[in-house]
């Protein structure tokens, strides 16, 4: 079998979940089954990349320059058995090679342009080519991988013209090999954080979906004694970039021990931050599974979560963390019990080793990244 893997993102230009996964997932397929990977951007080892800057389309809406990758990549795949897409970014181009060729099309679900809406500020009109581009591919899929039972239901739920047999429900994983406690302190006696203190971390881009002004306006609550470590990236927009900013701002004035890191770490200094936090903090308002839950765990650390989306299938509330309930018409609430259950963490440290060294027997024994490519061929068989 020959697969061709459609992606966006794709080392060394990974910038979210979906291009963590895409990274994992093709290192186990290759052991398995011959794979080529074509990704966006400038050029890279272990794929084929397409740019984004078609001259001609200067200027135009972000969303125009995709699919115009995209055709640079269906263009590419003729000679495979197989096209298996990764978000809207790619999902037209294996919908074209589906069409074009007659191979089947796989489309994993990482997340989903119906359920974020805040999108249209980001992209303009662009929002509504993405929604097209993701409804057509989806809808015409000869598969759709689920990346959790609670993002199997928002499949449905927002593409209900898809047979429900064809989606089917592949966790995320995680490579619990590189994943592990790191003793290490460097990192963080670079960044200045003090040792002798708890702190807790987050990690992940400053998007509406992640939630990061609620956990911000939340650390005004939390018990004073502890920091907070926020390796953020850039923001979506420059509207959300102000009020985060603004909020960072508000955080440092009414408390110390605030540290922002803005540019993107490697792997190994995220893997030390997240080691040594009390609690990693994931206050997402939409998360289909929410792989960094998985990468704290794996290094034996607690996680404080949103109860949404997937995440419940990864955080065991009670055992390997605490589930804060979210509803988005009282945010107040919700930061509320968000800095409750951190400082519940704080007071009790014995407590929270334990369900730190449970979240790494979880993310090891049930979310190794070996098995999710194992399940993923035999998926990709029954349709050949």
């Amino acid at each position: 079998m020959r697969l061709a893997i459609l992606t966006r993102e794709y080392p060394p230009d990974v910038y979210g979940g979906a291009g963590v996964h895409v990274d994992f997932l093709v290192r186990e397929l290759r052991r398995l089954v011959d794979v080529d990977v074509q990704c966006m951007g400038g050029p890279r080892e272990g794929a084929t990349a397409h740019a984004e800057d078609d001259p001609r389309l200067a200027g135009a809406n972000p969303a125009l320059r995709i699919l115009s990758a995209d055709l640079a990549m269906t263009g590419a795949v003729s000679t495979v058995d197989l096209v298996h897409s990764h978000t809207w970014y790619a999902n037209m181009a294996g919908h074209w090679s589906k069409l074009l060729y007659d191979v089947p099309h796989v489309v994993t679900a990482h997340s989903l342009e119906p359920q974020r809406p805040w999108k249209a500020e980001q992209l303009g009109g662009g929002y509504r080519l993405s929604s097209w581009a993701e409804r057509t591919a989806y809808e015409a899929a000869d598969a759709v991988v689920a990346v959790s039972h609670g993002m199997r239901e928002d499949v449905l739920a927002s593409y209900p013209a898809l047979d429900a047999g064809r989606v089917h429900v592949i966790h995320n994983g995680i490579d619990a090999e590189f994943y592990r406690p790191d003793p290490g302190t460097d990192v963080l006696e670079r960044l200045g954080v003090d040792l002798d203190r708890p702190y807790v971390a987050f990690v992940g881009r400053i998007t509406r979906q992640k939630g990061v002004p609620h956990l911000l306006r939340a650390g005004l609550l939390m018990d004073p004694a502890v920091q907070l470590v926020l390796l953020a990236g850039a923001a979506d927009t420059p509207e959300l970039k102000a009020e985060t900013d603004a909020l960072i701002e508000d955080l440092k004035a009414a408390r110390d021990g605030v540290f922002v890191v803005s540019e993107m770490l490697p792997r190994a200094d995220v893997r030390q931050v997240l080691t040594h936090a009390l609690a990693f903090c994931c206050p997402s308002v939409y998360e289909p599974l929410g792989i960094v839950n998985l990468e704290a765990m794996a290094c034996e650390t607690a996680v404080v979560a949103s109860r949404v989306g997937g995440i419940p299938e990864v955080v065991d509330d009670g055992r390997t963390g605490a589930l804060v309930d979210y509803t988005p018409d009282d945010p107040q609430g919700f930061e509320q019990r968000f800095a409750a259950a951190v400082d519940a963490l704080a007071a009790d440290p014995e407590r929270t080793r334990t369900m730190g060294l449970a979240g790494r027997a979880r993310a090891v024994e049930e979310f190794g990244w070996d098995a999710v490519a194992a399940r993923t061929v035999e998926l990709y068989e029954s349709l050949l």
